[in-house]
Parts: structure tokens; C-alpha cells; sequence
């Protein structure tokens, strides 16, 4: 799992809102962890299957990125993602204003293929 706070940097489009590539390139490291805790190589992301954006994301905001493994094959690893808002940012207050949700909000799911070479694997 990957907690982050995504920050002006991370905006891509007008009122800070964050494009929902940002999700598929955290979605990406979470894959390469659970590759290296599996093979112990980075291993690569080969395709996703499915990607869907549920909510937006704006900067200021705090998300959690998990991954797990729903297939393993002699070198084909398939994952599911999800990012999930757990603060918001609440720039109709101040500029700095937050809060802690009550309920996490879904903001992106994917499912995708990454594959660890034979030749690669550690473990």
C-alpha cells in the first residue's frame, strides 16, 4: 500500500484537478513492489485489462494506493489496484483547509498483467 498526498504539482487541469493517468502511474509502482516482494526483480507492466476512474482527484488531496496478486503463472503475474481517497482538500474553506473522511472514496480500479522473466526470478 502506497499513502500519498497529491500536491499543485500532480494537477494537470484547471481548479487543481489531478489527470487520471496519475492513478495508472502509482498503479505502476505498487506493481513493481508486489513484483519485487514476489520475485525479486521489478519485473515489467505488460497490459491492463481493465481501468476505470470513479472519482476526481484534486491536489491537496490524500489517496491509498493498494495492489495484490489474483494469478500467478510461470512468469505472468495478474493484479488488481485501487486508489481510494481517504482526505480531501477543501480549498471552499481556505487554501489549506483538509479533512479526514469518514468513508474512503473509490476514486480508480484496474486490473492489468506484469510479467517477471524467468531469467529474473529470485525467488
Amino acid at each position: 500500500m502506497i499513502r500519498m498526498r497529491l500536491s499543485a504539482h500532480h494537477a494537470h487541469y484547471g481548479g487543481g484537478l489531478v489527470d487520471g493517468a496519475f492513478c495508472l502511474q502509482v498503479f505502476g509502482d505498487v506493481a513493481t513492489e508486489l513484483l519485487i516482494r514476489t520475485d525479486g526483480d521489478e519485473g515489467l507492466f505488460r497490459a491492463y485489462d481493465n481501468v476505470e476512474f470513479l472519482a476526481p482527484l484534486y491536489a491537496g488531496d490524500y489517496i491509498e494506493v493498494t495492489g495484490w496478486i489474483t494469478h500467478k503463472g510461470n512468469t505472468s503475474r495478474k493484479m488488481s489496484f485501487e486508489a481510494h481517497k481517504v482526505i480531501q482538500a477543501r480549498t471552499d474553506i481556505s487554501d489549506s483547509a483538509a479533512e479526514v473522511l469518514k468513508d474512503k472514496i473509490l476514486v480508480a480500479k484496474a486490473t492489468g498483467t506484469c510479467i517477471a522473466p524467468k531469467n529474473n526470478q529470485r525467488f
